[in-house]
Order: C-alpha cells, then structure tokens, then sequence
C-alpha cells in the first residue's frame, strides 16, 4: 500500500480491541523511529515513554478525561514530553550538537525569554508525532493522539523529572465494530483548493 493509501486509512481510533497486543519487535522499531524523528538544529528537547505495565496504563487512563477507555484497551500509550529546564537542555545541546547549531541557539532562541523558550522546545516535539503517526499507518497499527490528559498528574505517575508531559498516542488495533474507522464514517475535510495553494 503506497503512502497516500495508508494516509486514507488512518484514523484517530475511538475503540481497540483489549485482546490483540503489538509484537515487542513492532514496538523497538516504532522507538528507533521516534529516536531518529527531525528537530530544529537537531536539537532533541524531548522524551518519550512507552508504557505497557497495565497499572500504570490504568493510573494514566483516569488522568485522561473521555480518553480513559481507549488508554484502558490500547494496547500500549506512548507519552509525548518536553524537557522543561532550560539549563539542563543547554547543558545537552553543548554535549551533543556542533558549534553551529549553537550559534544558531544563542543567537536565535536564548535571548527570548524563558517561556518563549520553552514554547519553542515543545514544537519541536510535535514534529515528531507525525513520525509515529505515519510509522503507525505502515505497520497497520492503530493510533490515537489526545491533548486531553492532566499533565501535572501524568508527570507524578511517570516520575517525569525536568520534562513535561505534552500529550499522548494510545497504539493498538481496532475494534472490528469502532464507528469511526474510514469503512465506516467517511473522512471529513475541508475542500483541498482551500488549503493547498500552488503559486
């Protein structure tokens, strides 16, 4: 199935089936994927965390508003966060990226302030949700990307240190019956000629 194909099939699943888990050969591809997902100068300001422990999926779930029983059934949650330090990710940046990276981020990024930072540092962790999503859509797994959790609580549960917990995608497979899958209840968009501009 080539990716236009895969992109008409995915959907944001309202309903897994509790019974049918992702292969633990699946799940260590979809973390090297995140790992090598894109960032602004390469800058990686984020941490991902995979949890499949039931206890902890269920502790998650009852911080998640409406989303608690597709986090109950999935068959794994992938928590999106954002290091929250902004001393701490320049101390990595200066480990890790080239000078010019650097110059780029003392010339560019620091002289904002902290809050203008720390918004950036979460964009770059958006970026890579589209990774997963369409890594996702290849294997045939199902997903789910939700906003709506309590990221305080989900920080305490985790055990999230200097990150803050942005939002999360239950992984699994649908339930046979879930009303919102494509074969079901056709995509919405809004016209292509008002959002694709050719010049």
């Amino acid at each position: 199935m080539n990716f236009l194909e895969l992109t008409k099939n995915r959907y944001s699943t309202k309903k897994y089936n509790p019974n049918k888990k992702i292969s633990e050969e699946i799940i260590q591809e979809l973390k090297e994927i995140l790992w090598l997902s894109p960032s602004s100068i390469n800058s990686q300001p984020w941490k991902f965390t995979f949890v499949s422990d039931q206890k902890t999926k269920q502790k998650l779930a009852s911080a998640s508003f409406f989303n608690e029983n597709k986090i109950n059934e999935a068959s794994h949650l992938v928590v999106f966060s954002a290091i929250d330090n902004v001393e701490l990710f320049e101390k990595q940046i200066k480990e890790n990226l080239p000078q010019g990276s650097l110059d780029y981020y003392n010339a560019m990024i620091k002289p904002k302030p902290e809050s203008e930072i720390k918004f950036w540092l979460q964009h770059q962790v958006y970026l890579s949700l589209g990774f997963l999503l369409s890594a996702c859509a290849s294997f045939e797994i199902d997903s789910t990307p939700m906003e709506g959790i309590e990221n305080d609580k989900y920080a305490e549960i985790l055990n999230l240190k200097d990150y803050k917990p942005l939002f999360a995608v239950a992984l699994g497979y649908r339930d046979s019956e879930d009303f919102n899958q494509p074969k079901l209840r056709a995509k919405s968009r809004i016209s292509i000629d008002s959002v694709i501009e050719s010049i």
